[in-house]
């Protein structure tokens, strides 16, 4: 049982020296059927945001979100000699995005720190063609758990977000937690909102510039999270991470809670009309894309609370 005050070290060889799905191994039936009891509204809350070219939080270097159209009703009478009667048709996409645009899940293959992986996967197990050898998204499959969400805004009472660039603390968590009534569990999903997302739209609507500051937890937090042996750690900004980095430490999070501890991220995620209803506990669903060997992919977590 791991401490909760004081985070392990790593999680490198806690459930084997070949495991390759890190926290997710908390996750055993009883701890899922014992998260499905916080449920007690049935409320359902679909926490993606659009997949779209504009009007998004975007990240230039991962281009553009296209949806592009295979067929149409252009192409009416394309399947005649196949028995399709006048009047019939079908529409078809072609997806071409980035793995980890807009709402996202990272795996455990995503970062590295000292040119190692979680559980001392060498960097050099991600290749150009055949994508990474281990670790890759497909390892999640899907999951679900119990999820607490902590509401930062409200507990700062800093009105629709969190400050840019504030490094929200261990302490600010269980502070909030404390205040919800609601309490972080081994096996959890952690949900962290700090209303970036609504203050991107609301300065987009207003032609202003966002900037890239961002409020989200520093290594502290992360020690935090990681102490009470939680699965994955959610947020509605960019990287869950506070930006500028915590020590002008590029990914520090994510080394610690990624590679440390093999616990995963969500980014992007609309938390806030959950928050609004007051539902801070509840049953996560999430289902990643079983792309071979991808470092992440896109997502529409199913929050029931």
């Amino acid at each position: 049982m791991t401490d909760t005050t004081t985070a392990r070290a790593t999680n490198w060889g806690r459930w084997g020296d070949d495991d390759e799905r890190g926290a997710l191994n908390l996750l055993t039936p009883e701890v899922v059927k014992a998260g499905a009891a916080s449920i007690t509204t049935g409320r359902v809350y679909s926490l993606g945001i659009p997949i779209q070219g504009q009007g998004v939080p975007l990240m230039d270097y991962r281009g553009t979100p296209m949806r592009l159209t295979l067929q149409d009703s252009t192409d009416d009478g394309l399947y005649a000699p196949m028995g399709c009667a006048e009047g019939t048709g079908a529409h078809e996409d072609v997806l071409v995005m980035a793995s980890h645009t807009t709402s996202h899940m990272d795996a455990l293959v995503h970062v590295y720190g000292e040119y190692k992986h979680y559980n001392g996967v060498g960097h050099d197990e991600m290749h150009a063609l055949g994508g990474a050898q281990r670790l890759g998204i497909e390892k999640v499959g899907g999951f679900a758990a119990r999820a607490v969400l902590l509401d930062m805004p409200t507990h700062f009472g800093d009105g629709t977000h969190v400050e840019p660039g504030r490094n929200i603390t261990g302490a600010d968590l269980e502070g909030a937690a404390a205040r919800q009534g609601v309490e972080v569990r081994a096996g959890d999903v952690v949900l962290i909102r700090t209303g970036y997302l609504q203050m991107w739209w609301d300065a987009k609507a207003k032609g202003e510039d966002p900037g890239f500051a961002q409020a989200g937890i520093g290594a502290d937090a992360a020690g935090w999270l990681a102490a009470r042996d939680v699965v994955a750690v959610g947020s509605d900004n960019a990287a869950v991470e506070v930006i500028p980095f915590d020590g002008n430490d590029f990914l520090r999070v994510h080394k610690i809670l990624l590679v440390d501890h093999g616990i995963y991220l969500l980014e992007f995620l609309n938390l806030a009309e959950a928050a609004a209803d007051g539902a801070y506990e509840g049953l996560l669903a999430v289902g990643p894309l079983k792309v071979t060997g991808a470092t992440g992919s896109p997502i529409n977590p199913v929050f029931i609370a």
